[in-house]
């Protein structure tokens, strides 16, 4: 959207490569430990990453059809990420709130927890892009897409009361501070991109059009709040790190900390187009940066990790005496 096509076409190409890797490990790991799959699903810690899937899928479908024009294959990805939707948000959801043990909230919830409302936007994301190439049911699509917007609206509303909660009234300690909280930022930046790309996709839509005013309201309520959450995010960031001296080292978990700040930069570009605020495309041409640097710090972090355990793990040669 920016114009850096170059890099953009070496990203998606990565993205392939890491999407089916990661498929193949996890159904590895199926066949190898499927008492343990089961086990995290109903964990109120561990369950909800799987929703991970679904945007994955989705995301990974919508950049298909933005960049190669590959309509059937971004349909398939379509029916892929809705059925793994609705596994896990039922499966986990109906799982979690049977179980006899659960843990407080204060053990219990974290910034992951808003990758339900990630997975949901994202699906809302990909079926508005698809819609008007599709020859049957565009309308049907596009509602479906904007029923989708606005059910991720209102389970952010619910989940982040919740973790708002648990961030002001316990104690939070340096160490708990995950770098997935940053999704409390994510999860209202692809709501804004979610309305913001139904709003420019309504076109010829007697469905949707009669929706605008109020897609639009709603677009720029989640926009201000992602926005409301950056410096706040960052302070807690230097509390943790330049206050309480935690050092940084990598960790998955600081992928949660860089999808928030490129789906940031693709939201206010996409807002700006939606709404006519050519001042705010300022933001996403510089953001652009901070998001690309924090991709490539947390890469180097996976890859040097990599390398140690590999070097690590081989066995020592062995002496002349042995």
């Amino acid at each position: 959207m920016l114009g850096y096509h170059k890099i953009a076409d070496a990203l998606i190409w990565l993205n392939l490569l890491f999407y089916f890797s990661l498929w193949a490990i996890t159904l590895a790991r199926i066949l190898v430990y499927p008492k343990k799959i089961l086990s995290d699903l109903s964990d109120h810690v561990r369950g909800v990453g799987f929703f991970s899937l679904v945007a994955g899928t989705c995301i990974l479908g919508t950049q298909i059809l933005v960049q190669f024009k590959a309509n059937d294959t971004a349909f398939i990805f379509l029916i892929s990420g809705i059925i793994l939707w609705i596994f896990f948000i039922y499966f986990v959801l109906t799982s979690l709130a049977v179980k006899e043990i659960k843990p407080s909230l204060e053990a219990g919830i974290s910034g992951l927890w808003l990758l339900i409302v990630v997975s949901t936007q994202s699906i809302s994301i990909l079926g508005a892009l698809l819609a008007p190439h599709l020859v049957r049911f565009p309308d049907e699509i596009l509602f479906f897409a904007l029923a989708m917007f606005l059910l991720g609206g209102m389970l952010y509303l619910v989940i982040i009361s919740l973790i708002f909660y648990r961030l002001m009234f316990f104690k939070l300690n340096p160490e708990s501070f995950y770098p997935n909280y940053w999704v409390n930022m994510g999860a209202v930046a692809i709501s804004t991109l979610a309305g913001s790309t139904l709003t420019l996709n309504t076109s010829g839509s007697s469905i949707l059009e009669q929706f605008i005013p109020f897609i639009k309201g709603l677009t720029l309520f989640f926009w201000a709040g992602a926005t409301w959450w950056i410096p706040l995010l960052v302070m807690l960031e230097i509390w943790r790190h330049v206050i309480n001296r935690i050092k940084i080292s990598y960790s998955p978990q600081y992928w949660g900390l860089v999808f928030p700040l490129g789906m940031y930069t693709a939201s206010s570009l996409r807002l700006s187009e939606a709404m006519n605020l050519e001042f705010l495309s300022v933001i996403p041409r510089y953001f652009f940066f901070v998001a690309l640097l924090a991709w490539a710090i947390t890469l180097i972090g996976l890859l040097k990790t990599l390398s140690r355990s590999i070097f690590q793990s081989r066995p020592e040669p062995l002496s002349e005496e042995q």
